[in-house]
């Protein structure tokens, strides 16, 4: 068993999020990734990633949306994001959103340039 505290826990900031990592491979779990993802109010309109393994979301509090036409989500909803399906992410309410993110230790992700990246938070 590898216990985090929350003090602990590795932090990475990017424009208008902020991961706060719980689960990967540098954290004692060989198989699967998590962070709360804080998402600063009114972030959104960047341009859609891809990643190649599906990703889960659930919302704890705030209202976001993950496509332009996509489904607005709450506190409580959860979506999975199916390998290749773009996403961009918008935080649709007043204040902070929060988010529990999980997917599959190794992923990669793809920008909407072809940039491959393999995110800090998901080693």
């Amino acid at each position: 068993m590898h216990v985090l505290h929350a003090s602990e826990a590795p932090r990475f900031r990017l424009p208008g999020v902020e991961f706060t990592v719980f689960a990967a491979p540098s954290l004692g779990s060989a198989g699967l990734c998590a962070w709360r993802l804080t998402v600063d109010e009114g972030h959104g309109g960047d341009a859609p990633h891809t990643l190649d393994r599906d990703e889960i979301f659930t919302v704890l509090g705030g209202t976001v949306q993950l496509a332009p036409d996509g489904d607005k989500l709450g506190p409580g909803d959860s979506v999975v994001v199916p390998a290749g399906e773009p996403i961009a992410l918008t935080n649709l309410g007043e204040g902070k959103a929060e988010l529990i993110v999980a997917i599959t230790a190794g992923f990669t992700g793809y920008l909407a340039d072809g940039t491959t990246v393999q995110p800090p938070w998901s080693k």
